[in-house]
C-alpha cells in the first residue's frame, strides 16, 4: 500500500485525478445509498462510489481514497480532466500490430508510457483541448483511446490476470504533444454514428428524484466507452437498465434513450444486432418494451 500511496501522491502531484479500482480492473462498487438513489456522480462526495467520479488531486483525500481499498488498482481518470490522452495498446487483439503501423506513419511519437500486466502499453500524451472521446480507435484493432470519460491504470499497481505489474517504461519524463495526424486517427471516421440517431440533441429532465438526469445518463453510457473488449454487451445491457429506469422516472424520453443507447453501442463497436439484444433485454427486465 505505501508504494500505490507513493505513485498516487506522485501523480496528483502533476495534476492527475486519481482513484482505486477494484483487485479486477473495474471500479468499486457503489455504496448502498449510491445504489438504490440515483443522483449526480460528479457531486456525490463518497470516497470510493461512481468510478472516476470519485477522482481527486487533493493530497488528503488521495491517501484516503487508497486507504479504503488497500489490495485495489491505482487509476487516472483521462481526458481534459487530466490534461491527458492515452493510447492504450492490447497484444492480445492485435495491439502490436496496429501499433507498428502508427510508428510506421509516425503518428505515436516519443512520450511517457507504461509497459501494462498484460505486455500492452499505454502512451501517455498531452490532451488537445477539444473533445477526444474514450473508444476504440477506428480501424486500429487492439488499440483503444482513453481520453474524456475514461481512465487506465497506474504503476505501480498488478494486473488481476497476470500478476505482474504496470511499470514506467523508459524515455520522455512527460506526456508530449499529440501531433494533428494522432487527433484525428482518434476522432470517429466518419458522422455515420450521429446519423442514427434522432433529430437534434438527447434531451433529459429533472425527475423521478433524480437531480441531474444529464450527468446520470453521461456516466451510464462512459461505463460502455471504458468496458474492456469481452465485457461490452453486457456493460451495454446493464446501461440499459440503468437508463430504463430513467424512462420509467420520466427524466428522458423513449426515443431519446434508444437513440443514446444505440450510439454508444456503435461507438465500442457492437453490432447492430447485438446492440438490439442488448437495449430490449435490459428494457424487459426493467418492464419497459423497447
Amino acid at each position: 500500500m505505501n508504494d500505490l500511496l507513493t505513485a498516487a501522491l506522485a501523480a496528483a502531484a502533476r495534476g492527475w485525478p486519481v482513484f482505486m479500482l477494484g483487485r479486477s480492473k473495474r471500479p468499486v462498487a457503489n455504496c448502498d445509498d449510491c445504489r438504490d438513489n440515483p443522483h449526480d456522480p460528479a457531486t456525490c462526495g463518497h470516497l470510493t462510489c461512481h468510478g472516476f467520479y470519485a477522482a481527486t488531486t487533493d493530497p488528503e483525500r488521495v491517501a484516503q481514497i487508497v486507504a479504503a481499498v488497500p489490495d485495489g488498482q491505482l487509476a487516472v481518470r483521462t481526458g481534459a480532466v487530466a490534461g491527458l490522452v492515452v493510447v492504450d495498446v492490447d497484444p492480445a487483439h492485435g495491439g502490436n500490430d496496429s501499433l507498428a503501423e502508427l510508428v510506421t506513419h509516425q503518428l505515436v511519437p516519443r512520450t511517457l508510457w507504461v509497459r501494462t500486466g498484460s505486455g500492452g502499453a499505454h502512451l501517455y500524451y498531452r490532451h488537445p483541448g477539444r473533445e477526444i472521446a474514450s473508444r476504440p480507435m477506428p480501424g486500429r484493432a487492439g488499440i483503444d483511446v482513453k481520453a474524456d470519460g475514461g481512465y487506465v491504470v497506474l504503476p505501480p499497481s498488478m494486473h488481476h490476470r497476470t500478476h505482474l505489474p504496470y511499470q514506467w517504461g523508459s524515455g520522455p519524463a512527460d506526456p508530449t504533444e499529440m501531433p494533428p495526424a494522432l487527433i484525428t486517427a482518434c476522432l470517429p471516421a466518419t458522422p455515420a454514428e450521429s446519423a442514427t440517431r434522432t433529430a437534434g440533441p438527447i434531451r433529459t429532465t429533472r425527475a423521478g428524484g433524480i437531480s441531474n438526469p444529464e450527468g446520470l445518463l453521461t456516466s451510464t453510457l462512459n461505463a460502455v466507452r471504458n468496458a474492456p473488449e469481452g465485457k461490452r454487451r453486457t456493460t451495454l445491457y446493464g446501461a440499459a437498465r440503468g437508463v430504463a429506469r430513467m424512462v420509467a422516472a420520466g427524466a428522458i424520453s423513449h426515443a431519446d434513450a434508444i437513440a443514446a443507447l444505440t450510439a454508444v453501442g456503435q461507438q465500442v463497436d457492437q453490432t447492430a444486432r447485438d446492440i438490439r439484444a442488448a437495449i430490449s433485454g435490459g428494457f424487459h427486465d426493467e418492464g419497459i418494451a423497447a
